[in-house]
């Protein structure tokens, strides 16, 4: 969560910053600041609370200097959203340092009152202050041990820092300044992702890659407990215990242009209409006619020791969580092993006996879920292997899992997840596929799901020709409070996945359930003004979820149905109906989720709410 950036070079800091934490906006955040130093001895701040535009307008009417800077989003943990606990923050008299903080200090009551004690007074409620202070502090002390040396003008700064990171207990992504060097700044990381750019006679600092696009193609991604410093010319990495390390340069894979609306009113909207393409590109290369098989070339595990999987779990938080929840159908219903799909915030704290034949996939599209990260390493721990399923290169999960495979859905901006979800079901799809010809699929069963995964996109772009029917029906139901969402089998965790995009970007409280479980206490819920949103597209229970279509009639409920091409059935007792292309039921998924984000988006859009950057949500969250 939250957003930094940083900049040192001879360009003006500010326009990088400004830019950067645009870039960062789709990460979640109530407030933001810049610092940059003009000279040495001099330190000038702007904070804002509220959105980047009001940051820009203050630094419009009151310019900031400075060749090197740092930026901070923030997304409020302790206390609430405020100039004074909106990042930078200061530590020292007068400012002796400026410092942002990505993370969650645990420990820092017990820091802070240590502090105290020694004569710091805080400004703000957060927990960030205390590290910038707690430098401070270490600052002096190394200063009162003698002089920097001649050939190390930064040696202080460094031990600083380095004394000052073993005593945090939590998560950070540091990057920090010093009023009296402004040609230097320190970046450190623990849990909480930082990228170091690299251009000419200049460098960046950011959270992820976004910020970066344009300024260079170049990039080193920080490791957990690795510091850097970084000036215009030079970039030295430490390991935080061992010294200086070696740092592995590498191509950044996101384009400016990704970045881009191309003529969209939303990110949102553009993303869910580039699912076709991405869509194809998650496929590509990875589907083997020949052996009518998958192919993933980072598993790092071999065929036969793959054979000898007896369970798979999968673990995930919200939209991937419900991912995992259609893996789990397919995998089970394609090669016959059981699966188990947790929450990684359950997972993490709940201790299950798990065998020695147990495989765990963490599924997340940022690669840097907090829970998801936590419930890896935990079974990492125990010795069993680790597998990520992600959209981000270079991603904590990715870098510690022992393998993995990457979505290639390209940037995803929109803080509710469109594009990076189905990508994410095709990839336990072709996973299904993969464990189920190293068992019992046969090789035409094979070649009938690939033919199927082949037509994917096409069915996909023709479930996005409902967009006027669905904006249509939008306006009909957009001031009503209350929704269900039903189904049943492959279409139960796409019930789930439409009730959860219409809470996080229109706030209407939306519930989906299984449909046959309607009446086990939902039923209880149906009103005039409730309006029920059934996937009834066909598969074996599809007259069971007629009957609950009745059932919700029958009580004066309105009903909103997606239905496949040319059943009329449905029609002749819905309110409205969307109709999507009739395919296979494990390809259903895909294109029955169409719609239902379609109506998301559209509801948050008659409703007047910010679809790309909803209130108190984060794209990735890096806190429990």
């Amino acid at each position: 969560m939250c957003g930094i950036v940083g900049y040192v070079g001879t360009q003006n800091a500010t326009d990088f910053l400004l830019e950067g934490l645009r870039r960062l906006e789709y990460r979640g955040y109530d407030s933001a600041g810049i610092v940059t130093l003009p000279n040495e001895g001099q330190v000038e701040i702007t904070k804002t609370v509220g959105r980047i535009e009001s940051l820009s307008e203050k630094l419009a009417q009151n310019p900031m200097s400075g060749s090197i800077g740092i930026g901070h989003t923030r997304w409020a943990t302790h206390g609430p959203p405020t100039e004074e606990n909106a990042h930078p923050h200061f530590g020292g008299d007068g400012g002796v340092l400026a410092l942002a903080h990505n993370g969650v200090i645990e420990n820092y009551a017990e820091l802070k009152d240590s502090l105290i004690e020694k004569g710091y007074k805080f400004l703000s409620d957060t927990d960030s202050e205390v590290v910038a202070h707690l430098i401070d502090f270490y600052l002096n002390e190394a200063e009162a041990d003698g002089a920097a040396p001649e050939d190390d003008p930064y040696a202080n700064l460094l031990a600083a820092v380095q004394k000052t990171l073993p005593r945090l207990r939590g998560t950070y992504g540091l990057v920090i300044l010093f009023r009296e060097h402004p040609h230097v700044m320190i970046a450190a990381r623990r849990g909480s992702p930082l990228v170091i750019g690299i251009g000419n006679g200049e460098h960046f600092v950011a959270s992820d890659g976004s910020p970066l696009a344009g300024y260079t193609d170049k990039i080193v991604y920080l490791a957990d407990h690795q510091l850097a410093i970084v000036t215009a010319d030079s970039l030295r990495v430490l390991h935080r215990d061992e010294g200086q390390v070696r740092h592995n340069v590498q191509v950044l894979e996101v384009e400016e242009t990704d970045l881009s609306l191309k003529g969209y009113a939303h990110y949102m909207l553009k993303e869910i209409f580039e699912q076709p393409k991405t869509l194809a590109d998650t496929m590509r290369g990875r589907l083997s006619e020949d052996n009518a098989t998958a192919i993933f070339g980072g598993l790092n595990l071999s065929a036969q020791q793959l054979r000898q999987v007896q369970r798979v779990i999968l673990t995930a938080c919200g939209t991937s969580w419900h991912a995992a929840l259609v893996g789990e159908y397919m995998i089970e219903e394609m090669s016959r092993m059981p699966v188990e799909v947790e929450y990684a915030s359950e997972l993490r704290y709940r201790n299950p006996p798990v065998d020695h034949k147990s495989i765990l996939f963490a599924i997340t599209q940022s690669g840097e879920t907090a829970d998801t990260l936590a419930a890896l390493r935990e079974l990492k721990r125990k010795g069993h292997p680790t597998l990520a399923i992600c959209n981000v290169v270079g991603s904590t999960i990715a870098q510690e899992a022992d393998g993995g495979i990457y979505l290639h859905a390209g940037q995803e901006i929109g803080v509710a997840s469109t594009k990076a979800y189905t990508s994410q079901m095709l990839v336990l799809t072709m996973l299904a596929l993969y464990f189920g010809r190293l068992r019992h699929l046969s090789y035409e069963q094979g070649r009938k799901i690939i033919d199927a995964l082949h037509r994917l996109p096409d069915h996909v772009e023709k479930a996005l020709e409902t967009n006027d029917e669905v904006r249509r029906i939008a306006g009909k139901y957009c001031h009503e409070n209350n929704f269900l969402y039903l189904g049943r089998q492959y279409n139960f965790p796409t019930a789930l996945e439409g009730a959860l995009k219409l809470k996080e970007i229109s706030y209407i409280h939306a519930e989906g359930y299984p449909a046959a479980e309607m009446k086990h206490g939902p039923i209880a819920l149906v009103d005039k003004n409730t309006p029920s949103v059934f996937i009834v597209t066909k598969d074996f229970v599809y007259d069971k979820v007629m009957a609950n279509v009745e059932e919700v009639k029958a009580r004066g409920g309105p009903i909103i149905a997606v239905v496949a091409e040319g059943d009329t059935q449905v029609a002749k007792i819905a309110d409205d109906v969307i109709v999507v292309p009739d395919v296979e039921p494990f390809v259903q998924p895909f294109a029955n989720i169409i719609p239902l984000q379609l109506l998301s988006y559209h509801i948050a859009v008659l409703r007047g709410c910010d679809v790309d950057k909803p209130r108190n949500l984060a794209k990735s969250v890096t806190v429990e």
